[in-house]
C-alpha cells in the first residue's frame, strides 16, 4: 500500500508501481501457501493468472472463462474455505482488493494482516478495508525489503 493507506488508485489500476522485493516477497509466500484468494476485479489487473498457486477467484462473472490455475467461486468466503480445506489447503492468502478484504475482515476470517508500506502517495484511490471497523491488532514485527519499503505485520486480535 502506499504511505497513506492506498492499494490503487481505481478499480482497473495495474499494481506495477510496487516494489520488485514486494513483488518477490507475495510470489514466495502465496506459492508457498498454494493459494491466493481476491476478486475478479484485483485478478483482471494481472495480465495473466499467477502461476504455481492456485487462484481463487470470487466473480460475479455468469460464466467465467476457463482458467488453469483458477478456481471461480461465488457465495459466502466461509464455504469458500471450506472446500479449499476440503481440497488439501490448510491455508490461503487473501490478496484483495478492497471489497473482499473488507468481506473477510467483517466475517472474522482473516489471521494475520501485511502490509507493505510502499513510498509513494495516491492521495485518492482505494483504501485496504472500506466499511466500519474497529478491529485491535497487535504488532508482529516490522521488516525493511529495501531501501524505502517496509512490511509490517499485524496479529488480528478480534
Amino acid at each position: 500500500m502506499t504511505a497513506d493507506g492506498k492499494i490503487a488508485k481505481n478499480s482497473d489500476h495495474f499494481p506495477n508501481w510496487t516494489s520488485k522485493e514486494d513483488k518477490k516477497m507475495f510470489a514466495e509466500v502465496t506459492k508457498e501457501h498454494g493459494a491466493v484468494i481476491m476478486g475478479d476485479k484485483t485478478f483482471f489487473t494481472f495480465p495473466k493468472p499467477l502461476s504455481d498457486r492456485l487462484n481463487v477467484v470470487f466473480t460475479l462473472l455468469e460464466n467465467p472463462p476457463e482458467t488453469e490455475n483458477v478456481k471461480w467461486v461465488t457465495g459466502e468466503p466461509e464455504k469458500v474455505l471450506l472446500e479449499l480445506k476440503k481440497m488439501g489447503y490448510k491455508s490461503a492468502v487473501l490478496g484483495g482488493g478492497t471489497y473482499m478484504n473488507s468481506q473477510f475482515l467483517e466475517r472474522k476470517l482473516i489471521d494475520e494482516i501485511w502490509l507493505t508500506i510502499e513510498p509513494k502517495i495516491f492521495g485518492d484511490g482505494l483504501g485496504v478495508f472500506s466499511g466500519d471497523f474497529n478491529i485491535d491488532l497487535k504488532l508482529l514485527g516490522v521488516e525493511k525489503i529495501n531501501e524505502n519499503s517496509v512490511v509490517v505485520k499485524y496479529k488480528v486480535m478480534n
